[in-house]
This record gives structure tokens, C-alpha cells and sequence, in this order.
């Protein structure tokens, strides 16, 4: 397949595919959905691309060499103070029409807190909040999110209504 690179920064390459397709080439990410009873766990950060905040599952890049299992423990770590027990939910692409992002999701169970250092370059509120309000603030407009979450979401009531 040609490429033509247009740019290459740290996480984020802008190519042309085949003469034709503008793309954005990404890194791999992981995300974990934490529940205690009906709250989920999520952080409330600031998102310059949508030029608001956004409520999310901790959620984070997958470093060169980790897998994505060890990727998941280390943000949970870092975000939330938090380990357990991970086990692997689904994947998916955050928007395939123009980026090759993999997300691979993940469910952290069986916790215990941790030191947490975050990164640097992250000011992050945790925050848990119940299923039901946050489905209500997100379908609103009142509450921005992202497609990992909403993913994480479906499955958090899924979980509640076998209960």
C-alpha cells in the first residue's frame, strides 16, 4: 500500500494511503471500566481537541514494548490509585474511517489502592458517578465523553441488569 507521510509527531502520524486517503496513524490505547455497586469510576480531565472537560474511564496510550494487559494495569495505577484483577472485555477502533487507533478494553475487578504517580502532564479529578445519572448527563449534552466510555457504559448496565 503507498504512503506518503505528511507528519510525524510523538503519537500521531498524518499519512496519505494510496494517493487518496487522508489518515491519522495512532498508537494503540487501553481503557478499564471500574464498578463498585452502580458507580463507575471515572476522571473528569481537560480535552484541548474538544476545547472542554470530558468525565472517562482511566484510559491511556500503550507504551512501546508493554502489552496491552500491562498498559491497562499502569493506567489504572497512574489515573486511579488503584490494581486488580483485569480481565479483557472487547477491542475496537475509536474511528476507522480515518484512523487506525485499537482500543482494547478492559474490566478491573477484585481492587485493592496503590501509590499513584501520574503523569506529568495530567491534571485528572476522580470521580465515581452512577450509571443511570451519567447515561442521562451524556444523552443531555450536559456531560462530554468518549466512545471507549460509552462502550464501557453499555457494558456496566449489561453487568447491573444480570445482577
Amino acid at each position: 500500500m503507498a504512503k506518503k507521510i505528511l507528519f510525524e509527531g510523538h503519537i500521531l502520524t498524518l499519512a496519505i494511503l494510496e494517493n487518496k486517503w487522508e489518515v491519522a496513524l495512532h498508537a494503540e490505547a487501553v481503557a478499564v471500566l471500574v464498578m463498585k455497586n452502580r458507580e463507575v469510576l471515572g476522571v473528569v480531565q481537560r480535552r484541548p481537541a474538544i476545547g472542554q472537560k470530558t468525565w472517562e474511564i482511566p484510559a491511556g496510550l500503550i507504551d512501546e514494548g508493554e502489552t496491552p494487559e500491562i498498559a491497562a494495569a499502569r493506567e489504572l495505577t497512574e489515573e486511579v490509585g488503584l490494581k486488580g484483577k483485569l480481565e479483557f472485555l472487547t477491542q475496537m477502533y475509536s474511528s476507522p474511517g480515518f484512523t487506525d487507533e485499537k482500543i482494547h478494553l478492559y474490566r478491573a475487578t477484585d481492587l485493592s489502592s496503590t501509590f499513584a504517580e501520574a503523569d506529568e502532564d495530567e491534571d485528572l479529578e476522580i470521580v465515581w458517578r452512577d450509571v443511570d445519572e451519567l447515561w442521562t448527563d451524556i444523552k443531555s449534552g450536559k456531560l462530554a465523553t468518549s466512545g471507549p466510555t460509552l462502550l464501557a457504559l453499555s457494558l456496566a448496565k449489561g453487568y447491573l441488569d444480570k445482577a
